[in-house]
């Protein structure tokens, strides 16, 4: 059994889509019986568009490929892809309503808008359940794959934790694979050998996945590490180094006839700027004005907690490399840096007030953060700003740096809702920003504000 668990946690997920389908339209037989007073045929003569919205909506599914097995697929991710899946279900539903039962059914527009809703919501918190009680069953081994991750470095380690904080992923790491490292343990997992021994460690340990956290791995090392696992069944996949995660998208052009890979273009510019900014201001204008008590309120909390001002101001390097005075409810105390000098928060700071480390927690020491957006000197969205000493520090060792600048600093980015805020690697959090720059879109901008708003609550690095 457990070693069909995989085919069967998705047998179980199809059945969970066609169940949460079908009640989907029976509620939206019944809401249309409470909401229009007039003779509606028996549930019995719907029959055959049900089974028809059950059917379409799984083969949708399937060809969004939403019974995938998809890893890095958060719950916001997914309720996108099904929020797409059953929009174009229901037009193909409509059209075999259309041309079978136009004369033998009443369909009408207002229970087709509940079916569509209802089968959105039903669907995915159907598919939460299961992820629940799958989580359950791969922590008692079933579809449990045993990994092995090549590289026992900062990278190695933070795919570790990576795993470690996500359960639902069904990984178990069995080790490191590492040939610099004289050590047998790394925060807590043994190193098992070296990469020449991998094929030994794969059939030995019953490897189903390898991964290598090498990024700054030459090509043809990472060549021998991948052929010698070639004669084991395994998937391997490879963390990748600046070049490759920049040349996400290579598309051919020409200079007179002359054949160019283009890697770099630039997405956010044109028009597209204007648009970002008009979200900007209309953002922050309503942000403030539905969090203006709450500031308020904040604003007399901060001078009672401790002696000095509620505004912390602290200069930041944002688009271009200008310096501006960042905004901030002040969290600790007026002397913080007194000895230190310029450093970063660390958990369990001592700095910190009693407020502080609460606003800290939850991010709202970040609220007046929106007055800057408002002021054009910062974005909703877009790359953290640093101090104007740490800049000159990140730029001389870390390759292509001070490119970060070339957009606005935002309050959010897509290296903070992939958990790389706070302390973290600044060389990931840049190939992330890095990222977000070259792959802009307003579909990701309005992602990333929406997986800000739900890691508030479960964000580890928050502090």
């Amino acid at each position: 059994m457990k070693q069909h668990a995989p085919f069967l946690f998705m047998i179980s997920l199809i059945i969970t889509d066609a169940f949460m389908a079908g009640v989907a339209f029976f509620m939206s037989y019944h809401l249309r019986l409470q909401t229009e007073y007039v003779n509606i045929q028996p549930f019995s003569s719907y029959l055959g568009i049900v089974l028809a919205h059950v059917i379409v909506v799984v083969m949708v599914f399937f060809l969004y490929r939403l019974y995938h097995r998809e890893r890095s697929l958060s719950s916001l991710d997914q309720f996108y892809a099904i929020f797409g899946a059953v929009s174009v279900g229901m037009l193909i539903v409509i059209a075999i309503s259309t041309v079978f039962f136009k004369n033998q059914l009443d369909y009408p527009r207002l229970m087709m808008v509940y079916t569509w809703l209802l089968t959105v919501l039903l669907t995915s918190f159907g598919r939460v359940l299961q992820a629940r009680v799958q989580r359950v069953l791969q922590a008692r081994g079933w579809a449990e794959e045993r990994v092995l991750i090549v590289g026992a470095g900062e990278i190695g380690c933070m795919v570790l934790q990576k795993i470690r904080r996500s359960p639902t992923l069904g990984y178990k790491v069995a080790g490191f694979v590492e040939d610099e490292i004289q050590a047998e343990v790394v925060q807590d997992t043994p190193i098992l050998g070296h990469t020449e021994t991998l094929p030994d460690l794969i059939e030995k340990y019953k490897i189903s996945e390898v991964i290598i956290a090498l990024p700054e791995a030459t090509h043809h090392e990472i060549l021998k590490i991948v052929s010698r696992c070639d004669r084991a069944k395994v998937a391997i996949k490879v963390f990748p180094n600046v070049f490759q995660i920049m040349a996400h998208e290579v598309s051919i052009g020409d200079l007179g006839g002359l054949p160019l890979l283009t890697v770099r273009d630039i997405a956010l510019r044109g028009w597209r700027l204007t648009v970002k900014r008009l979200i900007d201001v209309m953002g922050s204008a309503v942000a403030l004005v539905i969090l203006s008590p709450l500031m308020m309120l904040l604003a007399v909390l901060i001078k009672l907690d401790s002696a000095g001002v509620v505004f912390f101001t602290q200069e930041r390097m944002g688009l271009d490399g200008r310096r501006f005075m960042m905004l901030k409810f002040r969290s600790m105390r007026p002397d913080a840096e007194a000895e230190s000098g310029a450093v970063w928060t660390s958990q369990n700071d001592h700095r910190r007030t009693r407020l502080g480390t609460f606003i800290r927690k939850f991010s709202i020491d970040e609220f007046p953060q929106f007055i800057n957006v408002l002021l054009g000197e910062m974005s909703l969205v877009g790359p953290r700003p640093e101090r104007p000493v740490f800049v000159e520090q990140f730029k001389q060792i870390i390759p292509r740096y001070m490119d970060r600048h070339r957009e606005k600093a935002g309050i959010t980015g897509w290296a903070q809702v992939n958990g790389l805020r706070g302390n973290t690697s600044i060389i990931e959090r840049t190939k992330y920003d890095l990222w977000y720059i070259e792959n802009w879109s307003l579909a990701l901008d309005f992602r990333i504000m929406l997986r800000t708003v739900v890691s508030i609550f479960t964000d580890h690095n928050a502090y």
